[in-house]
């Protein structure tokens, strides 16, 4: 508990402690009244003040106010009738423990995201004049070494150019087994080194890192609500102040008739008929436990390494009946390896040496591949130009090396042919100077998870899974019978991905369209789908920006554990509005008849909300869907 909980819960402690005591106490009068005022404002002066200052900013229709008209008007009945001022402490009583419920579960919850922001650093170690000095990692520069030894976070992203350790990336992923690292790997900001020392060449300014990337996310979730939340808030505007005045005419219009009918107008009777109905019809079951749901929702999706940008993401992916992939580093591992080189017109070797040059500076899978075999030599390279869709063209020693699908030689002109041992995976063309030079046949492997990752899908009650690749048709049609993929589109360039996926919203017709990419080149695609999901992208800041959803690690089972856990939270907000709604206008019709009394109410008003958030809180469990 944090220190305003503590404080609270000393409140309410000593509220009951002075109530248990003025219950023998031989008081009666002006000094009982005095007396049991003491517990009420201890308990309830919070209250009183909002709602003064409420009144006095001309926004007073709250529950704060609500409550501030049925205490003190149960007070002032009991001044002229029995004296007993339980019933009236007891509503305030109850308010605040309904109270710190909500604020224990909403701690709970997060935890979920306090832990992810603690990935946050504190500070950047650089080596100057033989010793390590502490650094704001704002000061830190592209290219700079940083050092962290054992125990300290990684605070910046970068690549280790020497050292070996364990680190641990379960703030980040949700993976609480340690993972190995050496020179050469890349390294995330908020991993924490758990062994040795590493020496790191930064790769991105700390604004730019994936510890600040993910921060920004997460504090950013809560301002966007669902349509659930926008309902209630509309509902609560209109709600209090037709209850206030549905109150206010109990209060007198029934007092009246019977006054020109009978004689008798029973005030006291109607008045506190009015005051049990102001505090049943308060709204806070409704107004806490549906921020609450979403919000315990997205912490427990963040303890197993899933970011959901807002509860209206969650509203979306809870619906979602199509689930659209992108192919390479997402259904496959994206890790490929040169198998075969076949030469037209100049030796193999000389083939993957221009293609390696041509790639030097492309962060594509295939162009990785092809950039291990020999190139830093004195060649020079120029004129380097990414062809979205197609390949790369460069200018290798004065020589037009295009490298790139068949497409691309088309589009230069160059006499390509096929391969006849195509389907052992990708087939990239080389050109040198529009003359055609061969082909280079890298292959990638499906994930181990990926299968029953399409499963778990259809399980889970997803009607149709669809896969979009720029690869061959026969590449495409392997990976997707082995996985058992419903359908797939091939040879479609970054346009063509986002023409098909409007093409699959067009004709959807029952629930949402997902799409999961591996966040290098599918930033177009996942902005365009219903909710879009990236899938092992950490560092990759397109997909943290364009993706509704990010997955923090490389499992695709997590797919379905995020579906599952919108669904679970979606059920839980329903599940209270349904629960919420109906006690409350079941005891506002028996208040008003009479029928139940304050002790009814308090159920009705705090009860039904403590049972609200508890039933909320459920939403962060979900280590074991």
């Amino acid at each position: 508990m944090n220190t305003k909980q503590k404080k609270n819960l000393a409140r309410i402690l000593l509220c009951i402690t002075l109530m248990i005591v003025l219950h023998f106490a031989p008081i009666t009068g002006g000094v009982r009244l005095v007396a049991y005022l003491v517990p009420y404002l201890i308990v309830g002066y919070d209250i009183l003040l909002k709602s003064y200052k409420g009144i006095k900013n001309r926004r007073p229709m709250d529950e704060a106010l609500l409550m501030t008209i049925a205490t003190v008007g149960a007070f002032v009945l009991a001044v002229y009738e029995d004296g007993d001022y339980t019933e009236a402490i007891a509503v305030m009583l109850f308010y605040q423990v309904g109270e710190w419920f909500q604020s224990y579960a909403v701690g709970k919850s997060r935890e979920n995201i306090g832990a992810l922001m603690d990935i946050r650093p504190d500070y950047a170690k650089v080596e100057e004049n033989g010793e390590l000095v502490k650094k704001d990692p704002d000061e830190i520069e592209i290219g700079t070494e940083i050092v962290v030894t054992t125990g300290e976070k990684i605070p910046i992203d970068g690549i280790i150019i020497d050292g070996t350790a364990n680190i641990d990336t379960s703030a980040l992923t949700g993976e609480s087994l340690p993972r190995p690292v050496g020179p050469g790997r890349e390294v995330l900001s908020g991993a924490i080194n758990l062994d040795g020392v590493l020496h790191i060449r930064t790769t991105k300014e700390f604004g730019d890192s994936t510890a600040a990337k993910i921060l920004e996310l997460a504090e950013n979730a809560a301002a966007n609500k669902a349509k659930s939340e926008d309902f209630i808030a509309k509902f609560a505007r209109i709600y209090t102040p037709a209850v206030v005045g549905s109150a206010a005419a109990l209060a007198l219009l029934p007092p009246l008739y019977a006054l020109m009918t009978a004689g008798e107008p029973l005030w006291g009777t109607w008045l506190y008929r009015a005051l049990t109905f102001l505090v049943i019809s308060c709204p806070c079951a409704l107004v806490v436990s549906i921020p609450m749901s979403f919000f315990a929702g997205i912490g427990g999706a963040s303890s197993v390494g899933i970011l959901v940008k807002g509860a209206n993401y969650m509203e979306t992916l809870a619906n979602v009946s199509t689930v659209v992939f992108d192919k390479t580093g997402t259904l496959t591992k994206g890790t490929f390896d040169v198998t075969t080189v076949h030469a037209a017109a100049i030796p193999p070797e000389d083939i993957l040496h221009l293609a390696a040059h041509a790639e030097r500076y492309s962060a594509h899978p295939i162009a990785v591949a092809l950039k291990k075999f020999p190139h830093n030599d004195d060649c020079n390279v120029t004129d380097i130009e990414d062809l979205a869709g197609y390949g790369i063209r460069a200018k290798v020693n004065g020589k037009c090396v295009c490298v790139g699908n068949e497409k691309l030689m088309e589009k230069i002109g160059a006499l390509w042919h096929d391969c006849h041992r195509a389907e052992e995976g990708i087939v990239i063309h080389a050109a040198v100077d529009g003359e055609y030079a061969g082909h280079i046949i890298v292959a990638d492997r499906i994930k181990e998870n990926s299968a029953a990752a399409i499963t778990a899908l259809k399980e889970a009650g997803v009607k149709k899974t669809v896969m979009l690749t720029g690869d061959a048709a026969h590449a495409a049609a392997k990976v997707a019978a082995a996985l058992k993929i419903d359908a797939f589109f091939a040879r479609l360039l970054p346009a063509d991905k986002v023409a098909k996926i409007e093409e699959i919203l067009a004709s959807q017709t029952d629930g949402n369209v997902a799409f999961v990419g591996d966040g290098i080149n599918d930033a177009p695609v996942l902005s365009r789908a219903d909710v879009g999901i990236a899938m092992g992208a950490l560092g990759s800041d397109a997909a943290i920006e364009a993706a509704d959803v990010v997955l923090m690690d490389d499992d695709p089972l997590k797919i379905t554990k995020a579906i599952k856990i919108a669904r679970k939270t979606l059920c839980i907000v329903k599940e209270n509005i349904y629960f919420a709604v109906g006690v409350k206008f079941a005891c506002l019709a028996l208040g008003a008849l009479g029928l139940a009394g304050m002790w009814a109410a308090i159920f009705a008003d705090v009860g039904v909300m403590v049972l609200a958030v508890l039933n909320a809180m459920r939403a962060m469990a979900v280590k074991n869907i």
